[in-house]
């Protein structure tokens, strides 16, 4: 169960959040994020345009960079403080810069699908980092309220990264795009070296089983259950991120879709400034319920949609939903863990994301000839609701204010 301090506190004066170093740790996930967002957008088209490449292939282009970021997480939670916290930071983004710099002379796909793979390796390790350097600065009094104001940073980069891919990539040409990536890269390279986080001191025990591997020094059991939460809302939220054009234009909803992010994120940004803060004042349960419901009623509304302007206003409880989910759930798995396996709780909690996000395009998607896309977005809804039960059976039904 998850203690609240911040509830019997509230005479005392709240501990700083916004220190110095939490901005810097802020400003490298966002140069992180947005260049993932960047590429992620580009990649396809890149392939296709200067290589000729097929569906098939364009996909594995984009989706390549998710694969090494998993591959990366992976071990990133074992590892991490045996490297060090500031050293994996620096190298994540040397390697973020080399990366963006090695697409602009790849002159063969199979080169450009391996430049993915290492450059989505950097993502997942980097990424791992610093939002354990993250968790580790916050005030435990703000956990909750931190975490969503650091996945700010992401939110940002998810609505400006696919408008600058799409920007530079018709005025500039796709070279542009590297280069800009490989300049925000070195940005956060500078910000790592003036980076000093709190390194955690290896034990004897871990030390000594350094080169063994097995689930438990990859995955942290106890925040397993609650990271089975975002399993579930990654199959589900995949759905809108993969389907959601296709399924406006088969629709006739015209620009609904492109709308529709534009609102989502602005709604995710919002509601990631406060519903931290009253997670930590209320409790986990006062959150997550209705953020799991909002969620979930936005892929009924999407489902059952009969006009362009419903599905835009789906994404108000989308964004509300999903994206104050993320941090909510994120910093109740964190704060099970315990300060000494805090990397791997984030390492676990990314690798549920990741795999659920993967995968449901493909599962999911294997039903639209049987249902069609509502039917799709109806099953989603029901996973939420599986969500919802999980969810009290793993923590709410334990969880004290």
């Amino acid at each position: 169960m998850t203690a609240h301090p911040g509830a019997g506190a509230s005479a005392a004066a709240p501990q700083p959040l916004w220190t110095g170093q939490f901005l810097l740790a802020f400003g490298i996930n966002f140069f992180l994020s947005i260049s993932f967002y960047v590429l992620i957008t580009s990649m396809a088209g890149y392939a296709v345009t200067e290589f000729g490449a097929g569906s098939s292939v364009a996909g594995l282009t984009a989706s390549a960079f998710i694969i090494g970021a998993t591959l990366a997480r992976i071990i990133a939670g074992k590892y991490l403080d045996f490297i060090g916290r500031r050293t994996s930071a620096i190298a994540a983004l040397v390697v973020f810069v080399i990366s963006a710099l090695a697409y602009v002379v790849a002159d063969q796909i199979w080169l450009v699908i391996v430049i993915r793979l290492i450059h989505g390796a950097a993502f997942g390790w980097g990424s791992n980092t610093i939002t354990a350097v993250a968790q580790s600065l916050i005030p435990q009094s703000r956990r909750s309220e931190g975490t969503g104001y650091f996945g700010t940073s992401t939110t940002l980069s998810a609505g400006l990264g696919p408008f600058l891919a799409v920007w530079l990539s018709g005025a500039y040409g796709y070279t542009a795009v590297f280069i800009m990536c490989a300049g925000l890269s070195v940005i956060g390279v500078v910000f790592s070296l003036l980076l000093r986080p709190a390194e955690r001191a290896v034990t004897p025990e871990e030390r000594a089983l350094k080169w063994r591997l097995s689930l438990g020094t990859i995955i942290d059991y106890r925040s397993v259950r609650i990271a089975t939460i975002m399993l579930l809302a990654g199959f589900s939220y995949s759905i809108v991120l993969a389907f959601l054009q296709t399924f406006a234009n088969e629709e006739d909803f015209g620009a609904a879709a492109s709308v529709f992010f534009m609102v989502f994120s602005v709604a995710m940004l919002l509601g990631r400034l406060f519903v931290g803060r009253l997670q930590d004042a209320y409790g986990d349960n006062v959150v997550v319920y209705p953020l799991i419901v909002s969620f979930t009623l936005s892929l009924v509304v999407i489902g059952l949609a009969p006009a362009g302007w419903v599905v835009i206003a789906a994404a108000i409880p989308a964004g509300l939903g999903f994206g104050s989910l993320f941090p909510s759930i994120q910093a109740i798995a964190v704060t099970l863990a315990g300060p000494a396996r805090a990397a791997l709780a984030v390492s676990t909690f990314f690798i549920f994301l990741d795999v659920g996000t993967g995968l449901g395009p493909v599962m999911l998607g294997a039903l639209t000839p049987a249902i069609g896309l509502r039917g799709v977005y109806l099953v989603a809804a029901a996973l939420m609701g599986v969500a919802l039960g999980l969810y009290w059976l793993f923590h709410g039904r334990r969880q004290r204010t």
